[in-house]
């Protein structure tokens, strides 16, 4: 059945209410629709909620702490790290309360390995990024941190069928070196492909071994489309346009390549055009995947096992509007969803 989610960013700073929001609204979806509940990441609540402060949270053995342009590793662990913690403590606790008897998916968010490198700094130097060995002891750091972070989830919700958002929107800046040094004054090298895929790999292969379903989200790099493919993700996420602005031969190429290997497709929506009498135009959101679904000769029922989600899935986390508004975006999803359902019917 096509599936129906989210980024995991939610605006507020109630945990509880936000996540039994998610998880009432994306329980109850029309026939056709799985939804896939999600754990909340509450930003708004300061440094330390935000999404790449509560991965770098996780990584074992390599504590950080906010420097002068953000987050950067450090000799030890202090302040930042426990408040950065303590939120992520907070969000597991208001699951537990709210998937209650829970059993059905659940995904949980990580900022992937090649993102973080490229945000975080080292405690005395540049971005991770500009130390190959850095970058692999930070990969592996998080690959265990995500196994304990596994752990956690299941002991508070036994019933769920867990998939892991890995979001990596700066991979295709990675892979073409454009990233500012920390003087601005040059670039980073880019990273090659196979090197790509070397650094998704013990994220993607702990959430195998422990039985997690693993989707990456590449924002709108087409180039990263073959790395998150040949690292072994079951399934690839991209934030799509509007099919007439949105059109790419060779980003639909790649994307068909990856569903004829078995990858899944998770879209990423834009925001629905909203007209005062039609109110939002659900069937441009499912046209934005299916039309050129169709184009690139792919078999219409296989629109069964794509999983939407809203617009702006990279995992960087600013919330800029209500829970209202994020709450209607997510049932306009999940309508979208239902009409996709029905097209891969036809």
């Amino acid at each position: 059945m096509t599936g129906a989610s989210g980024p995991g960013t939610w605006p507020g700073h109630e945990p509880l209410e936000a996540q039994m929001v998610v998880l009432g609204d994306l329980s109850e979806v029309p026939e056709g629709v799985t939804g896939l509940p999600f754990l909340t990441q509450l930003s708004d609540r300061g440094p330390g909620a935000e999404p790449v402060a509560r991965t770098a949270a996780l990584l074992v053995e390599m504590p950080v702490e906010i420097g002068p342009h953000g987050w950067k590793l450090a000799d030890h662990a202090g302040a930042d790290s426990e408040r950065a913690r303590a939120f992520l403590r907070e969000d597991i606790g208001a699951l537990a309360i709210a998937a209650y008897e829970y059993a059905g998916p659940l995904t949980v968010q990580v900022v992937g390995p090649w993102t973080l490198a490229a945000t975080v700094y080292l405690a005395r130097g540049d971005r991770v990024l500009s130390d190959r060995g850095a970058v692999r002891a930070l990969a592996e750091s998080l690959a265990a941190g995500l196994a304990e972070h596994v752990r956690d989830v299941r002991a508070q919700v036994p019933g769920a069928e867990l998939t892991v958002q890995v979001h990596e929107p700066l991979l295709g800046q990675v892979a073409a070196g454009v990233l500012p040094t920390f003087s601005g004054m040059s670039r980073l090298r880019p990273v090659d492909g196979p090197d790509l895929v070397g650094g998704l790999r013990p994220v993607l292969d702990t959430a195998r071994d422990d039985g997690v379903t693993s989707v990456v989200h590449v924002g709108q790099a087409w180039v990263g489309i073959a790395p998150v493919v040949l690292a072994g993700a079951d399934a690839l996420g991209m934030d799509l346009g509007l099919v007439d602005a949105g059109w790419n031969a060779t980003g639909w190429e790649l994307i068909a390549r990856a569903v004829e290997r078995g990858t899944t497709f998770w879209a990423g929506l834009p925001p629905a055009a909203v007209s005062r009498c039609a109110g939002a135009d659900v069937r441009g959101l499912a046209d934005v995947v299916s039309v050129p679904w169709r184009r690139m000769g792919l078999p219409a029922a296989g629109l069964a096992d794509v999983v939407l989600t809203g617009a702006g899935a990279d995992g960087r986390g600013a919330t800029t509007v209500s829970p209202a508004e994020v709450r209607s975006a997510l049932a306009t999803t999940v309508r979208a969803a239902a009409i996709l359902a029905e097209r891969a019917a036809d």
